[in-house]
């Protein structure tokens, strides 16, 4: 007596299919899983006796065994015991034979039969829909599976509605897809920011073109705030992106709810934060806060005071849009294209360059200081801005209210529109892309070349210029770049200028 069942493992962002195939034979009663199961998965034994019993069912006292193939992918958590419970009941003939064909479950049992939430839930409904199956999940998981909802998926709340719906004597509705529509926009609104109109455009510009931005400046000066308005600029996700983010959310068990899925993530981990838990990792690898970040913002403040080896582990994510992690018996992918926003003080004290408050620090404690953050890492940022201290009467008078984010977002989706007309965002252009999009006049090339020269840039930081300028240049509905443009560029790499200015000095 032989029975076969559909599931899906969970690794990394993808959801391999796992065929469970149930022997039950003469001899000693007993039940073995194989497979390379994990603890989790073992004790499903004990869940799914208790589950067949309560739901009463029999328990065939035969000799059971399991298979969990392929038998070198690693299965983890209570995902299987669904499949494993209709697997007995088909073998035994509890459950006709055929009622399985072109299914595929998972969901872990309550004692009593129920069925509970597992994690991961999307991407292994994503890939069943791909492969036309009809797919069982629990009933906690429905709002989060609508995401990808076909004619074929089905929520079960316990173990006697999946066998009627299986057998034919109840058959369950499907499950209605539900949009996933962008919401109100509710967050922090940048018409709150008074004043601060370079540190502003900068923002637009991040926006626009996708880019990494470094604002540093005395505390309190509104770098926090304006990191956290990044996400209101930037456009809805399409659909591709927001399952996607959605699929992150999902494996790393975080709540997924179909309203509002459409906003890019934001995420603003503490400066204490390990490296396992910036870019992922642990005996089974979990999403980092990168990866949480996909298709939106990383907001790190007090960028030097994060450590150093933690900080370096960003730079291949950064470039790549993955981050790959290894492991003695899997490598697993996780997506990880975001936008980095860092803010940092000027010195130790934070008040280097303060109208009012004198500088407490000392010029070998400011190098050190700025030196925490090496030049590679350093590179990777498109601008650089300062945020200065304003002014009273820019808090307390009329006339410095700055436009609100609704009006910003509409420059900015015209400026991606831009962009995805020529094949893909700014930030992302490279090779011959990026040559035919920042084609530039003789003049423009001397520009260029003279900043190259007093500056010390490198190759990646002359790519992350040209850029904004292109930025800068759809921004204003320019298809040529023009000196204009290159200027305002590289008026955004004052750290830059501040490096090249020591090394003078010290020469």
């Amino acid at each position: 007596m032989l029975a076969t069942v559909h599931t899906r493992a969970r690794l990394g962002v993808s959801a391999p299919l796992v065929t469970v195939e149930v022997h039950l034979s003469n001899g000693l009663p007993s039940l073995s899983i194989v497979g390379l199961p994990e603890t989790g998965v073992k004790e499903s034994k004990d869940r799914v006796r208790s589950a067949l019993i309560n739901a009463g069912f029999e328990f065939p006292a035969k000799r059971i065994t399991i298979n969990l193939a392929p038998a070198d992918l690693p299965k983890e958590g209570g995902r299987f015991d669904l499949p494993i419970a209709l697997g007995i009941l088909a073998a035994s003939g509890q459950l006709p034979a055929d009622a399985l064909t072109g299914v595929e479950c998972l969901g872990e049992l309550a004692l009593d039969g129920t069925l509970r939430p597992v994690k991961g839930i999307l991407p292994a409904v994503i890939a069943a829909r791909q492969h036309d199956r009809q797919v069982l999940i629990p009933e906690e998981n429905r709002e989060e599976a609508s995401l990808a909802a076909g004619d074929k998926l089905f929520a079960v709340a316990h173990l006697l509605t999946a066998c009627e719906h299986l057998a034919g004597t109840a058959r369950l509705p499907p499950v209605s897809p539900m949009p996933m529509e962008r919401g109100p926009q509710d967050g922090p609104d940048l018409a709150d920011v008074r004043g601060q109109h370079v540190p502003r455009r900068a923002l637009e510009i991040a926006a626009a073109g996708g880019h990494n931005l470094l604002m540093f400046g005395p505390p309190g000066t509104g770098k926090s705030m304006l990191a956290s308005r990044l996400p209101g600029l930037l456009p809805p996700l399409d659909d591709e992106a927001a399952l996607a983010v959605a699929s992150v959310h999902s494996i790393a068990g975080l709540p997924v709810r179909a309203g509002g899925w459409r906003q890019p993530p934001y995420r603003a981990p503490h400066h204490t934060a390990s490296a396992a838990a910036l870019v992922g990792g642990g005996s089974s690898p979990r999403p980092g806060e990168i990866s949480l970040a996909h298709e939106g913002v990383l907001f790190l403040d007090e960028l030097p005071e994060f450590s150093r080896r933690v900080l370096e582990v960003l730079r291949e994510p950064m470039e790549s849009g993955e981050i790959v992690i290894s492991r003695a018996t899997r490598q697993v992918a996780f997506p990880a294209r975001f936008q980095v926003v860092a803010a940092m003080n000027p010195c130790p004290c934070g008040y280097r360059g303060h109208p009012a408050i004198e500088c407490q620090c000392t010029p070998q404690q400011v190098v050190r200081y700025q030196t925490r953050i090496s030049g590679p890492l350093l590179d990777r940022f498109d601008l650089h801005v300062e945020v200065p201290v304003q002014q009273g009467e820019v808090f307390m008078g009329r006339g410095h209210e700055g436009e609100s984010s609704a009006a910003v977002r509409e420059r900015v989706e015209r400026a991606r529109q831009r962009q995805r007309d020529r094949g893909g965002v700014n930030a992302q252009l490279a090779g011959r892309a990026l040559d035919a999009a920042c084609a530039l006049d003789a003049a423009s090339e001397r520009l260029v070349t003279q900043a190259i020269e007093r500056l010390g840039l490198s190759a990646r930081a002359l790519h992350r210029i040209l850029r904004v300028a292109r930025t800068i240049a759809d921004l204003a509905g320019d298809e040529v770049l023009s000196q204009r443009h290159l200027v305002e560029a590289l008026g955004y790499r004052k750290l830059d200028r501040q490096a090249a200015t020591r090394t003078a000095a010290s020469a």
